[in-house]
């Protein structure tokens, strides 16, 4: 059985917003267009957050989510999502298809979690 509540732990790199998950197989996975300046809005009141972050993610939500990204569409084997929640961020960002590392399907929400990395 798989897991339904994610984390991962973004930080910056060569002025990129990128993860690396050891398990799946990813180092450095950037994120583009639109995602990085969602993360900018997210994390504004993370102290250090370049240098890391936790983000935990699910497709159903759970205590204590901030954001969900909506599903809006499919294109060059990612998928487009629109943001709630994040003041200020009005357009969409399209996640690559590293997302089916973690989803058998796109989902039609990913609830979000941002918060420190504890020492």
């Amino acid at each position: 059985m798989a897991n339904t509540l994610m984390v991962i732990f973004p930080y910056r790199h060569n002025g990129m917003w990128v993860f690396d998950d050891e398990v799946k197989g990813l180092v450095r996975e950037p994120f583009v267009t639109g995602i990085p300046e969602m993360i900018d809005e997210a994390v504004k009141s993370i102290p250090d957050a370049k240098n890391g972050f936790r983000l935990m993610f699910s497709a159903t939500p759970f205590p204590g989510y901030q954001f969900v990204l909506t599903h809006t569409r499919t294109e060059m084997s990612g998928n487009w999502y629109r943001p709630e929640g994040l003041q200020g961020v009005k357009h969409e960002g399209w996640l690559c298809p590293a997302l089916f590392q973690y989803f058998d399907n796109a989902p039609e929400k990913i609830y979000l979690s941002v918060g420190p990395i504890e020492k």
